[in-house]
């Protein structure tokens, strides 16, 4: 069979999988279909779902006063008349209602009316903040041990007797790790799955482990952001004999070259790393290229950690299924980030991707306790340990190495947590509100923030000067709850993005930061490019001298374009999302950076370079 005729077939394929795996799940994804649960046949629900997502852009700038623009932020709307529209917009977000009550009576630590508004989260998270304060119920909150609270240590493990023979785990262990195979929807016969620090151990573990050397085997990563992890799994990947390839994005839009990606999948084989979604841009990337992966002898990693709640119950994890998939957790949202990553490998794969491992090699993986257990004989001791997410969405990158510390085994009685139900209430209460409102109640915040920002302009400018620009999807149904954007004064001078994260901590806002990277710029309009790409790296990126590549339509620079990011999380409310755009409106007077800078020096506090 000619190459033309192979592609043909291997694409069509791909598509007959993701036509099924979207029948399979449609009722899950509509919000529509699903809440109002119409007995309709397969052709009429699709043409109601289409007719939906073709009119939400429309519907959205109603949600803000129609075509208003705003140039002046003692001029915007409150947040009660911006809630009346928004509400009267969209109609289903009432049935979140539920969401609310659990982020009162579970998540105090929200607040509403000015408490601290958590824009900088990107995951899921275990327990409560109740939990961390009194426990699951009467009998643990009188332990001494507080089960929101558990302990990490590296677990001494060759790898070969990990493909082999499995980990040796607690009672305590094993709870957790079934609780969340279920919540990902993961069967444990298919899969075998263990507990690491972070993405980054995740990714170390299968760079270290997979059999790069065999044929010349590629690694293609789907990024359009910087990641420490990815940069790491690319170096490790390369000592061990892979090619490694990246996929381009187009800027500002951010979407991926479809054309470049088919082309390298049909040509090359090895080891393909895509994310559900970008965790910068909210970008969200086609399953049909895992299906097209696959069929042309790719192994295939999925990374979800920037997966939302809930979202592998309409993954078609039956029809697409990964030989690798990375997860992370942290605790408590908004309180506690840290917590620990999942690596699962499909059994079925153990063989092929891992044919000439070094079977000597130490791998990152943890053990789980209950805090203030003693150890095991055979667990290791470690005063600090790597773990989950940070602010600016970066993994930290060092392997575990830890002095031995052994200690006596264990007798029942010291055992205070085996045999009692361990819960955790982060991943109840997800599944207690179910996909369909967590996607709707998502959707809804995330695209009217966006709308909302882009709603500002500087005053005076002939041709209104956006004071935002947003990189990666608009207003758009399938978008991810994270939008990159960056803020640029009256003369189109971009303000700094670790600026505009200090001072919205100050204000009660916690945005992230991070750097779009792998960019095609395809237009002509070098000039307002170039303005764009940091002539010096900012502090937060400050490493590498700044360095630029130019051709006909492409640059390439160490350092990305710094950007500043929000996400919405399930817990986060209309109120959130109104502060955040007072917040930036802030920045539409010319003077706010250094009134900002002389009242921080008036209130004797550090001062804020500008």
């Amino acid at each position: 069979m000619s190459s033309s005729s192979s592609s043909s077939s291997s694409s069509s394929s791909s598509c007959n999988n993701i036509r099924e795996s979207s029948k399979a799940c449609l009722r899950g994804c509509s919000p529509l279909v699903s809440l109002l649960d119409h007995p309709a046949s397969d052709t009429s629900t699709t043409s109601e779902t289409a007719l939906f997502r073709r009119n939400f852009a429309a519907t959205t700038v109603s949600s803000l006063l129609g075509d208003s623009r705003f140039t002046d932020h003692e001029s915007l709307p409150s947040s009660q008349d911006s809630f009346v529209s928004f509400t009267r917009t969209y109609l289903l977000y009432e049935h979140t209602s539920r969401t609310d009550e659990i982020r009162a009576t579970e998540y105090s630590h929200l607040g509403s009316c000015g408490g601290h508004v958590c824009l900088d989260y990107v995951g899921l998270g275990l327990f409560s903040y109740f939990q961390k304060l009194f426990g699951n119920s009467s009998t643990l909150a009188s332990s001494s041990l507080n089960p929101a609270f558990f302990e990490v240590s590296p677990k001494s493990v060759e790898f070969s007797s990990w493909i082999s023979h499995g980990v040796e785990e607690s009672e305590f262990e094993a709870k957790i790790k079934r609780r969340i195979m279920s919540f990902m929807n993961v069967s444990e016969s298919d899969y075998a799955m263990v507990f690491v620090p972070n993405q980054a151990s995740a990714f170390k573990i299968v760079a270290e482990s997979y059999a790069f050397q065999s044929n010349g085997r590629s690694l293609l990563t789907v990024y359009d952001h910087k990641n420490e992890a990815i940069e790491a799994m690319v170096d490790c990947s390369k000592k061990r004999g892979a090619h490694e390839r990246s996929v381009e994005f187009l800027f500002p839009n951010m979407r991926l070259r479809s054309d470049k990606l088919k082309k390298t999948l049909l040509e090359n084989k090895g080891l393909f790393v895509l994310p559900v979604q970008s965790r910068l841009t909210g970008s969200h990337y086609s399953y049909l290229w895992m299906g097209l992966a696959r069929e042309n002898k790719w192994h295939v990693l999925l990374d979800a950690s920037a997966l939302g709640p809930k979202e592998m119950d309409t993954f078609g994890l039956s029809l697409f299924k990964p030989d690798f998939l990375i997860c992370s957790f942290y605790k408590v949202f908004g309180d506690d980030p840290s917590g620990f990553g999942c690596l699962f490998v499909k059994r079925s794969s153990m063989e092929s991707a891992f044919r000439g491992y070094d079977p000597s090699k130490t791998i990152g993986i943890l053990n789980l306790r209950p805090a203030g257990r003693e150890l095991d004989s055979g667990e290791l001791s470690s005063e600090v340990l790597p773990l989950a997410a940070t602010r600016t969405n970066e993994s930290e990158i060092e392997a575990i190495e830890a002095p031995v510390k052994l200690s006596e085994p264990m007798t029942s009685e010291d055992r205070p947590f085996e045999g009692v139900e361990l819960e955790l209430k982060g991943l109840n209460h997800a599944d207690e509100i179910g996909i369909v409102l967590i996607k709707c109640r998502m959707r809804y915040l995330t695209n009217w923030l966006v709308n909302a920002l882009l709603s500002l302009m500087h005053p005076g400018s002939d041709d209104k000067l956006s004071l935002v620009r947003i990189y990666g999807p608009r207003v758009r149904f399938e978008r991810g709850p994270v939008i990159a954007f960056n803020v640029f004064d009256w003369k189109g001078e971009k303000i700094d993005p670790v600026l505009v994260q200090k001072l919205g901590d100050r204000h009660g806002i916690s945005l992230s930061i991070g750097a779009l990277d792998n960019i095609w710029f395809c237009s002509k309009k070098h000039e307002e490019h170039e303005r764009l790409i940091e002539t010096g790296p900012s502090e937060h990126f400050r490493g590498k001298e700044s360095r630029k590549k130019k051709n006909k339509k492409k640059m390439e620079f160490e350092n990305g374009v710094n950007v500043v990011s929000a996400t919405v999380g399930f817990l986060t409310n209309f109120e959130d999302v109104h502060r955040a755009w007072e917040f930036v409106a802030r920045f539409l007077d010319a003077d706010f950076v250094e009134k900002e800078r002389w009242r921080y020096v008036a209130l004797n506090l550090e001062t804020v370079e500008v």
